[in-house]
This record gives C-alpha cells, sequence and structure tokens, in this order.
C-alpha cells in the first residue's frame, strides 16, 4: 500500500538545483512505493526559479508551486506549503541539493518506529566554519534551555505528521523550533544522521544578522514553551529576588541604625548620606514592579488562553469516544 508523503521545498535563486532535486525526490518515492506531493515555494527569487517551478508543475501533475511577492523569509514559505499539504507526512528539505533524498526512507522508518517528529543531523557538513562554529554554539543552548537534546537543531532536513502543524503556528524564524515547539505539546522527536554534500549552485542565504535573530528567536521559545501558562514564575521570580535583596538591605541599615543611637561608641549612621539606602529603595521598587507586572501577565494569560485548548490528545476511548461518534 502506497503511502502519501508531502515536501515542502522552500527556494530563493535555486534556478539550477530544482530539476535535478525533483527528479531525485521522484527516483526515490518510485523505488519506496511513495504517493508524493512536491510543494515548491518560491520565496522572492530575482532568477528564473519560478519559471523553472511552472514548468515542473506542467509536466508532472505530482508537482505544485507557491510564487511569493517578495522574500518573506523561510518560516513563511514553510508555512504557506504545509498549508497545502495532503500526505499524512511532511517532508521538509533544503532547495540547494545539499540534503540527500536518499535518506527519506530512514525518516519514514524512524517514524515508523513511532516517533513524531524526526530531524537529520548534518554530523559532517561541507560549510564555512563561520557557519559551523554558530550553528554549534546555537544547537548547544537550545538543548540546554529547551530540554530538547537534538545535535542539529538548524537542520532543514525534517519529517513530521502531518497533525503537528494544527498545533504548531509558524512565523518569524521559528520554524528551526518546531521540534522543540512540538515536543512541548507531547510529541515524540527522534533524530537520525544524514549525509549532507556541499553546495553544487548558487551561494548561501547565510549572514550575520542570522546568528543575532536564532539567539533572540531562542529566547522567545524558552519563554513560550517554559512560561506561557505561568508567566508570574518568571518574571515573580525576578520580583522576589529584587523585593528580597532591597529588603534584606533595608533591614540591615535600620539594624545598624539603631545599634549606632543606642551604642554611644559608635558613629552614628545618616542613612540618607549612604548609596546603599537608595540602591535598596531601587531594587523593592524594581521588586514591586516586577511582581505587578508578572500579576498583569497571569491575568491576560488566562483571559486569552480560556477560549484555547491547552492541552494536546492523541487519542480517546469509552463513553466519550462513542458519543461522538453516534453524534457523527
Amino acid at each position: 500500500m502506497n503511502r502519501s508523503v508531502s515536501f515542502v521545498i522552500p527556494a530563493m535563486d535555486e534556478e539550477l538545483s530544482l530539476p535535478e532535486l525533483h527528479s531525485r525526490i521522484l527516483r526515490v518515492c518510485n523505488a519506496e512505493s511513495i504517493e508524493p506531493q512536491l510543494i515548491f515555494v518560491d520565496d522572492g527569487s530575482t532568477d528564473t526559479t519560478w519559471s523553472v517551478m511552472r514548468e515542473l508543475c506542467e509536466n508532472h501533475p505530482s508537482t505544485e508551486a507557491i510564487k511569493f511577492r517578495r522574500n518573506f523569509g523561510k518560516a513563511a514559505a514553510l508555512a504557506a506549503g504545509f498549508n497545502r499539504c495532503r500526505g499524512e507526512l511532511v517532508v521538509t528539505m533544503d532547495a540547494d541539493l545539499q540534503d540527500d533524498p536518499k535518506e527519506i526512507p530512514r525518516f519514514l522508518e524512524k517514524i515508523d518506529a513511532g516517533c513524531d517528529v524526526v530531524s537529520g543531523w548534518k554530523r559532517v557538513r561541507h560549510d564555512p566554519w563561520h557557519k559551523v562554529l554558530p550553528s554549534r554554539v546555537f544547537n548547544w543552548l537550545v538543548s540546554r534551555l529547551t530540554g530538547v537534546h537534538l545535535h542539529d537543531h538548524n537542520c532543514g532536513f525534517k519529517a513530521y505528521r502531518r497533525e503537528i502543524f494544527d498545533e504548531v503556528q509558524l512565523y518569524g524564524e521559528r520554524h528551526r523550533f518546531v521540534p522543540v515547539l512540538a515536543a512541548s505539546h507531547g510529541w515524540r522527536v527522534g533524530e537520525i544522521e544524514v549525509e549532507h554534500h556541499a553546495r553544487e549552485h548558487g551561494r548561501s542565504k547565510y549572514g550575520v544578522s542570522r546568528i543575532l535573530k536564532g539567539f533572540l528567536d531562542l529566547i522567545t521559545i524558552y519563554l513560550l514553551t517554559s512560561f506561557s501558562s505561568r508567566p508570574l514564575h518568571l518574571i515573580g521570580g525576578f520580583g522576589m529576588f529584587f523585593f528580597g535583596l532591597g529588603g534584606f538591605g533595608i533591614t540591615y541599615l535600620t539594624l545598624m541604625w539603631c545599634v549606632t543611637r543606642l551604642v554611644d561608641r559608635f558613629e552614628a549612621i545618616h542613612l540618607h548620606e549612604t548609596a546603599i539606602f537608595y540602591y535598596c529603595i531601587l531594587a523593592l521598587l524594581l521588586g514591586s514592579q516586577f511582581l505587578l507586572a508578572g500579576l498583569l501577565a497571569e491575568l491576560f494569560v488566562s483571559r486569552t488562553r480560556s477560549a484555547e485548548q491547552g492541552y494536546s490528545i492523541s487519542g480517546t476511548s469509552g463513553d466519550a469516544s462513542k458519543e461522538k461518534n453516534h453524534e457523527r
């Protein structure tokens, strides 16, 4: 029995790579009895990428293409492709021929073994050092902060169960964090080592600005996955720290003031002349502001989540499922 798989492939100025990539994917699908749906997304190309995509669509009924009016980024391109997916599984790949389609059956085997998301790991990378080193630091930070331990969060070669995207929404630069977001909903995440090839055509779209954006997005994802339903635990934690620090300082200064007033041999302390007094006042003010901000965030979250589902269901059994089927 053929299984349906949708392939979502964003591309920007990849006119020379697309025909060969398309051919390789179809060869693998024919050999593995896979019913493919290939979705190419032109993310604001300035060369003939769109013409190549249209020609592939005309010659192959299983191929579709989407053209953006300008460059909106990889996350937007993937989201547009996910909205068109019909397959039971979704595979994402880069269009530069660095991802090898022969790895596709191994991704599917890993999903059959019980995983819901499978991420590729380019253990041996054919990229310049200034791209590899920041990526390794970034991957280490993501694994430590989120608890989702993958060697290569940045790898664009991944496979998913399609239902994941009913719960995980993409925007900004969140495409590299889909495994983390999926894991926060209870989906099972796995990893396989994949072969990585040197770029044959075109040039890399990687820039220095991507490093900064990646770290900022990491902070966002960490907050969303760890404190989205309990912001007071984070913001209030800072508030309690500053409030405790200021309170301790004020208590210490008060005791010292009393001692110097009661014992003649100590020189009297004038609080308004000590810098630490003002630092303590500042800490108390910061603490109260953080606590107030945390309470307001809790109120906001409780109001916005009242109509949202804060959990993920994998299946039902018993009277509830029978009643639901009877209603249908």
